[in-house]
């Protein structure tokens, strides 16, 4: 039982700062209650109501949570001001220092026994620790603040714990498990009318990269129209920005490339002004992305180096991971391809299955593609089993539709023209049922 809930203990409270301040019972009590009141709820008899509560602290000359909990107010309002700091520096690039500042946050929330300070502090630590590419840390503070705050605080406020634990599997190669996390989540919202405009946005733009990398265009898409919707309800810009950068992708896939750079052009000013660093890096590779899309190969590079710079600078490591992958495929593209395999080794260790699966696909895919250019088909054909292997424990279905035809066509050209068949049929498997997920039919969407 906390001290808000002893009487007896509130009551000690009472009398200590009466006595303190010269007061009779009958003085603290009136004119809304009697000395016996007083004397009741003294001895630890009687459970003060709030009001009763904000009466003694106003004659007191104290604040109501501080005769509440005996936690100065000022106190509490100093660390909510320093998590405000943790969070702009987190905001900024610094993950490294707003790391060290939401641990001493926390470590004075359990001290203090302050829950909500506590879950937003494991949050933080939870962001900074996929900003470094920790990603089992990660997901275990995600989950720690899940449980801080607990069942009886209303899902919209735990949507931001739920949505990192989900980040967290999708970074990890667990497509299926993320997307299961995001839609269950915005089921029980639209079905239960918790119809929450910040929580929808950041739960449809989290889920676009997921259902993109599975192959599921068409729910993609439909995420996308959500979130473009709900967009001008929100009143959190960073979502907005965030958003825009996720609906780009769709409609990169779509092939409305204009409509795309319009998207991350709004993305990059928003995140300008909010001097989010790490997002504003990725809209330089999401434009970098378009430009090579488009065939403007050193637009791109330039892009997608801008890209990396800053991601490398502030260490985000699987984030810089992507952006080096795709300035690798530019690079080959644009006949650099000794610079290109030079930087997608580099990504291959700092990389592993659990840790950033579908980048390191993505990394030995493009090898095998530079090894094929340079004959040397031995290590083209490691290179996209590797690939392969890593993509069937993804479930990627549109990356792996493309993978198996690549190492179907190079078995075919070495005359291996069974093996080629087989190759050529699991692709086809996988494209059987264009986006499909686990879970049957979509969520139920927002009254918009």
């Amino acid at each position: 039982m906390s001290e808000r809930d002893d009487p007896g203990v509130i009551g000690r409270r009472v009398q200590r700062l009466r006595v303190e301040r010269g007061l009779t019972q009958r003085q603290l009590a009136e004119p809304a209650y009697t000395p016996a009141y007083i004397s009741t709820l003294e001895s630890g008899r009687v459970r003060p109501s709030d009001d009763a509560l904000r009466h003694l602290a106003d004659r007191l000359g104290v604040g109501f949570e501080e005769l509440a909990t005996g936690r100065p107010a000022r106190l509490v309002t100093d660390l909510r001001l320093r998590l405000t700091e943790a969070q702009r520096t987190l905001a900024t690039g610094e993950a490294e220092e707003s790391a060290g500042r939401y641990a001493a946050l926390l470590a004075e929330a359990e001290a203090l026994d302050l829950p909500e300070v506590r879950a937003a502090a494991l949050l933080g630590l939870g962001e900074c620790a996929v900003e470094t590419g920790e990603l089992g840390a990660a997901r275990q503070y995600f989950e720690q603040a899940e449980k801080a705050l607990g069942d009886d605080v209303p899902l919209p406020a735990r949507v931001p714990a739920l949505r990192g634990r989900a980040l967290a599997h999708y970074l990890t190669g667990e497509l299926r498990y993320s997307v299961y996390l995001l839609e269950s989540t915005i089921d029980e919202l639209n079905r239960g009318g918790l119809h929450d405009p910040d929580a929808l946005l950041l739960l449809y733009a989290s889920v676009i990269g997921p259902y993109m990398d599975m192959g599921a265009h068409a729910r993609a898409a439909q995420a996308a129209e959500l979130a473009l919707a709900l967009a001008p309800s929100s009143g959190d810009p960073a979502l907005v920005a965030r958003m825009h950068r996720s609906v780009a992708r769709t409609l990169l896939a779509e092939g409305r490339l204009a409509e795309a750079d319009a998207s991350l052009a709004k993305a990059a000013e928003l995140y300008r002004q909010l001097q989010l660093r790490t997002e504003l890096a990725n809209c330089h590779w999401m434009r970098g992305y378009v430009y090579a899309q488009n065939g403007e190969l050193e637009r791109a590079e330039t892009e997608l180096r801008q890209a990396l710079a800053m991601l490398s600078a502030k260490r985000a490591a699987l984030y810089s991971s992507q952006a080096a992958v795709e300035l690798a495929d530019v690079l080959h593209r644009r006949g650099k391809s000794d610079e290109a395999a030079a930087l997608l080794h580099e990504v291959l260790s700092d990389l592993s299955s659990e840790r950033g699966a579908l980048h390191s696909a993505a990394a030995h895919r493009l090898l095998g593609i530079i090894a094929e250019d340079a004959r040397d088909t031995e290590a083209a054909e490691e290179h996209y089993v590797r690939a392969l292997s890593l993509l069937e424990r993804a479930g990627a279905a549109g990356d792996l539709a493309d993978l198996c035809r690549l190492l179907g066509d190079l078995l075919r050209r070495t005359g291996r023209v069974e093996a080629a068949l087989d190759a050529y049929r699991t692709g086809l498997g996988h494209r059987t049922a264009p986006g499909t997920t686990t879970l049957g039919p979509a969520p139920a969407q927002p009254p918009l």
